[in-house]
């Protein structure tokens, strides 16, 4: 497929080492940190067990971003997995994830996470569920006009975000750790009682709902073509973001358990507000609320943000609305694009089938990291003389030892959620039809 000209569809390389750490660790600080520690509970009655599964689901996700930095760094082009996928595989396979990223996942994302920011404002005023769904629409516009705007303001919004959120994190690991309340009782019992088969189940189920909450470290991809010195910076944010998520992670589901117990945190709703109520009294559960808040309005901000860098690169080569393509002359920014994606995320947002969706196709995002695992493996040789400033440490294990998870992630999903997993696929492959149509129309245009 050939690509057409275009004048106006260069980005400029204005991020930081720093802003693309930001980036990741922002996207990945989510709802999940304060959530998926009750349902491990609940799979894990032991703290060793609890410890070793987001020992395991970081290791799985650094062993990801080691893989990832190899193609960031060698193809440091805007799109990210598109990019990756459609060089090693072909244009229809970077289509596919184009198209399951704009149609569901990402914006399915961005849908869900302003409905969750605007369900926890209902802690200081009751709304009603159609004030719920126009206040999450609100807080899309408003992050859509920032970055269209201005990039420099919607990556400084993004930068105090993420640095607020992981000062909140760090926060409440220290006031845990001093504040009376805790107890080191608590951790027991300590080893698990039942046999390595009996267990096995439930710490894999427990592993999925981890890696969920590390969901989100390849989001730095997405702009990689705005990234400076993305040979060197690229690598760095994606190990940096995750190596710090690794351990604030385990911090904090330490204080957790040294406040709560094990049993305390399974029986919890919302395990986070019971630690800081533990600590500092019902003030806390209000502390905890205003954490989340925030934690979830900057996760719309970078996914508002790094997304439609997706679709740009799509629409470069033809693959999505041309006017996608083209980067506002003033603001340096893909303002169509980022239009495009903000009125789809607020009709998934209106429908109220968003979660749905993410439940159909979310799942299949897997089998996307592990082709991009694997696009490792085929570059290396099918292009063995591709300049890589940054070759994957331990390689092949591993981007192996990843996607064999993936794999592993994919196929319980496929298991245990049949239907659910084979209605996500013909989401994804309705993409098919609209790749071809695409496809014959620009040859048609083109003679």
């Amino acid at each position: 497929l050939a690509m057409p000209e275009h004048n106006n569809n260069i980005l400029k390389r204005v991020f930081t080492l720093f802003d693309s750490t930001m980036i990741n660790v922002g996207t990945i600080i989510g709802s999940g940190i304060f959530l998926v520690p009750t349902t491990v509970a609940l799979y894990l009655e032991s703290s060793y067990l609890m410890a070793a599964v987001w020992i395991i689901a970081g290791a799985v996700t650094l062993f990801g971003a080691l893989s990832m930095a190899e193609l960031g760094a060698a193809m440091p082009d805007s799109g990210g997995q598109y990019v990756y996928l459609r060089e090693a595989y072909g244009p229809m396979w970077g289509f596919l994830y184009g198209w399951a990223a704009f149609t569901v996942i990402n914006s399915a994302s961005i849908a869900a996470i302003a409905v969750a920011f605007a369900t926890y404002l209902k802690y200081f005023h009751p709304f009603t569920p159609l004030q719920v769904k126009l206040i999450a629409i609100f807080s899309i516009a408003c992050f859509t006009v920032l970055n269209s705007l201005h990039l420099k303001s919607g990556l400084w919004t993004q930068n105090i975000m993420t640095f607020s959120k992981v000062g909140v994190l760090i926060a409440f690991v220290a006031l845990g750790l001093t504040l009376e309340g805790g107890s080191f009782s608590n951790f027991q019992p300590l080893m698990p009682t039942g046999t390595f088969s009996s267990l096995l189940t439930p710490f894999s189920l427990a592993l999925v709902a981890v890696l969920w909450s590390y969901d989100g470290w390849i989001e730095v991809t997405y702009v990689g073509g705005e990234i400076k010195n993305p040979g060197k910076n690229i690598p760095l944010s994606l190990i940096y973001s995750t190596i710090l998520l690794i351990t604030l992670y385990l911090a904090v589901n330490f204080v957790f358990v040294y406040l709560l117990s094990i049993s305390g945190i399974a029986g919890s709703e919302l395990v986070a507000s019971d630690a800081a109520q533990v600590m500092l009294g019902p003030k806390g559960v209000t502390l905890v609320i205003l954490a989340i808040l925030l934690s979830t309005l900057g996760a719309v901000n970078v996914n508002v943000l790094a997304s439609p860098r997706i679709y740009q690169a799509m629409a470069v080569e033809n693959l999505f609305f041309r006017s996608a393509a083209n980067i506002h002359p003033r603001y340096g920014t893909p303002v169509s694009s980022l239009l495009i994606q903000g009125i789809w995320a607020s009709v998934l947002v209106f429908s109220g089938t968003f979660y749905q969706l993410i439940t159909y196709v979310v799942f299949t995002s897997w089998i996307f990291y592990a082709m991009s695992c694997g696009a490792v493996i085929v570059l290396r040789k099918k292009r063995p003389d591709m300049e890589r400033p940054y070759k994957t440490w331990g390689y092949p294990y591993v981007p192996i030892i990843f996607i064999l998870f993936a794999i592993f992630i994919v196929g319980s999903t496929l298991i245990n959620d049949t239907r659910d997993s084979l209605i996500g696929i013909g989401l994804v492959l309705i993409g098919l039809p609209v790749y071809y149509l695409r496809v014959k129309s620009f040859k048609g245009k083109t003679g």
